[in-house]
């Protein structure tokens, strides 16, 4: 069973929850092709390369899909679908953007957000902000789903050895076109890939609290920064942060929740984290019945004496 692995990256870096997605990929069939398409995205391309279990590499390259809008990439991905029983992305914002058109241009269902793989055309997925798994069944002849990269292992890098294959790039689409990009600057870790994750929640009660009293600690870890819905509602960190049903979903190594109570909404961005650690005034916070080690105390005190351990 042939798969068309859709690769994030930007340009001179392979996204590192690429990796993750093609241990799913390699679950639906053993011919496992990655698409790198963009501009000037060779490097991205060689990295691709060296992840084991890829049979080949298609680089498409051109000023349509520089910024990788859904228009022109979707055409692109359409144009290859007939080698392929299955078309996989992450579910990062590319794949979600681009993947639905991908399914409707195709006339077939799309699977989102898939936890794992029972089997070539059946899969898990969470419904209901992850406290219920549904398992669905691909009918289709051809099978297009989206994967939640933090459900799988990465697949090993560095000793892969596949051949980069340059296709041409297609046409440019004038439905849409791209005014900016806004990116935020961090020397932190990038929030969805960190290895160690402090949130706040509406318990900092400022924007200067909250930066002051996380800031210093996230250093010391070398941490990603995350935030409740609540405390990005407040004003007290920008969306990008927000981790929840409707932000990002995370499964680091460590996620340490300061000041939130857990609401289900937060827990089904984190809830996959391997080892949980929360600090709460309430000791009936529904975040201490997820936490594997809870803190019961005042969490200006806790971080401040964290600060100074570490």
């Amino acid at each position: 069973m042939a798969v068309l692995l859709i690769a994030d990256h930007t340009g001179t870096a392979l996204a590192p929850h690429t990796a993750n997605a093609l241990t799913a990929a390699l679950q639906l069939g053993d011919a496992v092709d990655i698409l790198v398409a963009g501009q000037d995205a060779r490097a991205a391309a060689q990295a691709a390369s060296a992840l084991v279990g890829v049979r080949t590499v298609l680089l498409a390259e051109g000023e349509a899909l520089a910024e990788q809008l859904a228009e022109p990439l979707a055409n692109l991905i359409v144009g290859l679908a007939p080698g392929y029983a299955a078309i996989v992305a992450p579910a990062s914002s590319t794949g979600k953007n681009v993947l639905p058109r991908v399914a409707a241009l195709l006339d077939v269902m799309q699977v989102s957000d898939v936890i794992a793989v029972e089997a070539p055309n059946r899969f898990q997925r969470p419904v209901y902000a992850g406290t219920a798994i549904q398992t669905v069944e691909a009918t289709d002849n051809i099978v297009v789903l989206t994967v939640r990269t933090s459900a799988f292992e990465p697949a090993q890098a560095g000793s892969g050895t596949a051949p980069v294959e340059t296709i041409p790039a297609g046409e440019a689409v004038a439905a849409s076109r791209f005014l900016e990009n806004q990116i935020a600057h961090s020397e932190r870790p990038e929030l969805g890939s960190a290895k160690i994750v402090i949130s706040g929640g509406r318990a900092f009660g400022s924007k200067e609290k909250f930066d002051a009293y996380l800031g210093p600690v996230a250093e010391k870890l070398g941490a990603a920064i995350g935030a409740s819905r609540a405390a990005v509602d407040a004003g007290f960190a920008p969306n990008e942060l927000q981790v929840g049903q409707t932000g990002r979903t995370v499964a680091p190594d460590l996620y340490i929740a300061c000041g939130i109570s857990g609401a289900i909404q937060h827990l089904a961005g984190m809830k996959e984290s391997r080892v949980v650690v929360a600090i709460n005034s309430d000791p009936d916070a529904p975040i201490f019945q997820l936490a594997d080690y809870g803190l019961v105390g005042d969490v200006f005190e806790v971080l401040t004496e964290l600060k100074s351990k570490l």
